[in-house]
C-alpha cells in the first residue's frame, strides 16, 4: 500500500512537470488555449504540488495568463480543501490583482480557518490596489472584527497608499476611531511616497488629534519624510501628555532633525521617564551622527 502511495504521488508530480513545461511552451508559442477549461483546472491543481518550487512555477505562469484564470482561483481560493493550494490560490491573485477578486478575497480574509490564506488574501487586497480600499475600510470601521484583522486591513491600506489618497482623506472625519487611526497612517505613507504639501500637513494637524493613538501615529509619519515645516510641531510634542506620542517625536526628530533640535533634546536627558531618556540620548546621538 506504501509503494503505491508513493508511486501515485510520483505520478501527480511527473505529470505536473509535463503540464507546467507544455503550458509555457504553449504561452511562448502563442497557443495557449484561455477556453480549455480542463487544462485551467490542470493549472490551478498543480498550485497544490508538494514542492514548493513547482509551485512557485505554477503561480507564475497563471500569473502570467492574468485574468483569464482569476475564477478558477477565486473557486480554489474559497471551496478547495487542501490549505496548501488554498494558500498558493491567494497569492496568485496577488499576482494577477484582478478587481473581480475582491468580494471573494475580502471573504478570504475574514473566515478562512487557516492564517496564512487570511493573510496572503490581505497582501493580495493590497496589491489590488483602489478596488479594495472601501471593503477595508467597512472592515476597520465594524465593531465585529478582531484587532488582529483590523490590523492587517490598516497594513493593506497603508500599501495602497497614493492610489487609495481621495479615499483616505474623506475617512479622516470618521466616527470609527480605528479608521482615522489606519487612515492617518496610510496618509504617512503617501507622505513618505510623494513628499506632498497636503498629506504632510495632514500629519502635523494630527499632532494636535484628540486622540493619543492619532498623535502617535502622526508623529511616527513624520518620521518618514523630509518635511523641514514638521520639525517645529515635532518640537511642541514633546511635551505631549501621552507617553508614546512624546516617544515617536523623539524618534522622529532624530531621523530628520538636524542639530538646532539638539537644544530641545538635551533637558529630556534629565526626564523621569527612564525611556524618555533613553530615547533622547539616542536621538541626539543619531544627529550627531548625521
Amino acid at each position: 500500500m506504501e509503494n503505491s502511495v508513493i508511486d501515485t504521488q510520483a505520478d501527480l508530480q511527473s505529470a505536473n512537470d509535463i503540464l507546467i513545461e507544455q503550458v509555457n511552451d504553449q504561452i511562448s508559442l502563442g497557443t495557449f488555449d484561455f477556453g480549455d477549461q480542463q487544462l485551467m483546472r490542470g493549472l490551478i491543481d498543480g498550485l497544490g504540488d508538494p514542492r514548493g518550487l513547482i509551485r512557485l512555477r505554477f503561480a507564475e505562469t497563471i500569473g502570467e495568463i492574468g485574468e483569464p484564470a482569476t475564477s478558477y482561483l477565486i473557486e480554489a481560493l474559497l471551496h478547495h480543501e487542501n490549505v496548501v493550494l488554498r494558500r498558493a490560490a491567494a497569492k496568485t491573485l496577488t499576482i494577477i490583482s484582478d478587481p473581480k477578486a475582491v468580494p471573494s478575497l475580502i471573504y478570504a480574509f475574514l473566515n478562512d480557518p487557516d492564517m496564512v490564506v487570511r493573510s496572503s488574501s490581505a497582501g493580495a487586497l493590497a496589491r489590488t490596489g483602489e478596488a479594495s480600499v472601501t471593503a477595508l475600510l467597512e472592515i476597520l470601521a465594524s465593531s465585529e472584527h478582531p484587532q488582529e484583522t483590523k490590523g492587517h486591513a490598516a497594513w493593506a491600506l497603508a500599501f495602497i497608499g497614493a492610489e487609495a489618497s481621495e479615499h483616505l482623506y474623506k475617512a479622516l472625519n470618521s466616527d470609527c476611531l480605528d479608521v482615522r487611526c489606519a487612515v492617518i497612517g496610510a496618509i504617512g505613507h503617501v507622505a513618505q511616497e510623494q513628499g506632498d504639501d497636503k498629506s504632510c500637513n495632514t500629519l502635523i494637524t494630527a499632532l494636535t488629534d484628540p486622540e493619543p493613538t492619532i498623535r502617535t501615529e502622526a508623529a511616527v509619519g513624520l518620521g518618514q519624510v523630509d518635511y523641514p515645516a514638521a520639525i517645529a510641531h515635532l518640537i511642541l510634542a514633546l511635551q505631549d501628555t501621552d507617553l508614546d506620542v512624546r516617544k515617536a517625536a523623539i524618534n522622529s526628530l532624530g531621523k530628520v532633525g538636524n542639530y538646532t533640535v539638539v537644544k530641545s533634546l538635551e533637558p529630556l536627558l534629565h526626564d523621569e521617564q527612564e525611556v524618555i531618556r533613553i530615547l533622547a540620548k539616542l536621538a541626539i546621538a543619531q544627529i550627531n551622527g548625521q
